[in-house]
């Protein structure tokens, strides 16, 4: 098998009482792994495609076969954006950002209340399944955005630094139809350390 699902770096209680236990084992060990065993299935008789990294597939979606097009945008995007999900996440989070990301989002949104004010509303207005980001864009300019389904940024030359899933299996046994409230739960649950990673990543 050309990819793995990695275990969740930390226990499925961790993030209580924001992101429940149940709905942390459902969203990794079902959902995550279902677009990992969906991605390995598509690429089964594509051995130079197994050779590139699940961002690099969807990095360029255009090389891919047309016929399993769908299949690798689709869960080859769930992989990778649940890959980051996880790890930007974590418990003994702080709820303000700190470091350079903090100094970023101040001088392009003013501060972190108008920033988050923003990406919820962003994240309301996604309309059905999807993913509220925050991105470096092609101007090198932090930008709150949002993708349908599993769709991530780095498809139109976009670097996610941070990204909510606002698919109902996120929160639904929790919030049930509750979208606004999840969306401002899910600070409380931040690994600031590692959004600055990605964030000089994306600035590298």
């Amino acid at each position: 098998m050309a990819y793995e699902l990695a275990p969740l770096p930390y226990d499925y209680a961790a993030l209580e009482p924001y992101i429940d236990a149940k709905t942390m084992q459902l969203h990794h060990d079902k959902h995550h792994a279902a677009y990992v065993n969906n991605l390995n299935n598509a690429l089964s008789q594509y051995s130079d495609l197994q050779n590139k990294s699940p961002e690099e597939l969807i990095r360029d979606l255009d090389s891919v076969p047309e016929s399993i097009r769908p299949a690798v945008r689709n869960n080859g995007g769930g992989h990778v954006n649940h890959t980051m999900f996880w790890q930007i996440m974590g418990p003994n989070a702080s709820s303000e950002p700190t470091g350079p990301i903090a100094t970023a989002i101040n001088d392009t949104f003013g501060n972190f209340d108008t920033f988050k004010q923003q990406f919820n509303d962003a994240g309301v207005k996604r309309f059905g399944s999807g993913w509220v980001w925050l991105v470096r864009n092609q101007d090198g300019k932090l930008e709150i955005t949002s993708t349908a389904n599993q769709d991530n940024p780095i498809t139109t030359g976009q670097y996610p630094i941070l990204g909510n899933d606002v698919w109902e299996h996120a929160y639904y046994l929790k919030y049930q139809n509750r979208r606004p409230e999840y969306l401002n739960a899910w600070w409380n649950v931040l690994n600031w350390d590692e959004v600055n990673r990605r964030f000089a990543q994306a600035t590298a």
